[in-house]
């Protein structure tokens, strides 16, 4: 596949996420529901990438993969209300600029995946290392405002 355009969303979502991550939630900190929904999104994401990597590509296949990707785009947008009170204007315009960018990453992936042949190629690679790299943010997530920040500087519960 000679489509490297395809990996422009990965780039610019992955830039995107560290950027919310390590400026403005640092800066505010975490309330308990983002600090459990926050992971939760990152793990619909991995559904949706677990299956581009380990269900061959079918119609059947992309319909179910169509309806996770569908239902994680939807999912990400549960902190809306809390953001409302919480964020800056900044703010506010990077999650905007992360929900646009939620479906083209997913779009990326199926368009890889229908693409390329079943367990070879280098594109399977991309894939699997934002995979990893997405596992590690998850657990990131996870632990660093669930377990070592804590609630220190969070909004009220």
């Amino acid at each position: 596949m000679a489509h490297g355009w395809l990996m422009a969303p990965f780039l610019v979502q992955g830039g995107a996420m560290l950027w919310d991550e390590f400026w403005f939630h640092r800066r505010r900190g975490l309330g308990r529901w983002e600090r459990l929904g926050h992971p939760l999104d990152t793990l619909t994401v991995l559904v949706c990438y677990a299956i581009v990597l380990w269900v061959p590509y079918s119609p059947t296949a992309l319909a179910w993969y169509a309806g996770c990707a569908v239902f994680s785009m939807l999912f990400v947008t549960k902190d809306e209300f809390v953001h409302a009170r919480a964020c800056s204007a900044g703010e506010h315009w990077l999650h905007a600029l992360l929900f646009l960018l939620h479906p083209l990453t997913l779009a990326a992936a199926a368009l890889i995946w229908m693409d390329m042949p079943q367990g070879a190629g280098a594109w399977r690679d991309v894939l699997v290392g934002t995979f990893v790299i997405v596992t590690a943010f998850g657990c990131y997530q996870l632990l660093y405002w669930n377990l070592w920040r804590g609630r220190k500087g969070c909004l009220p519960e």
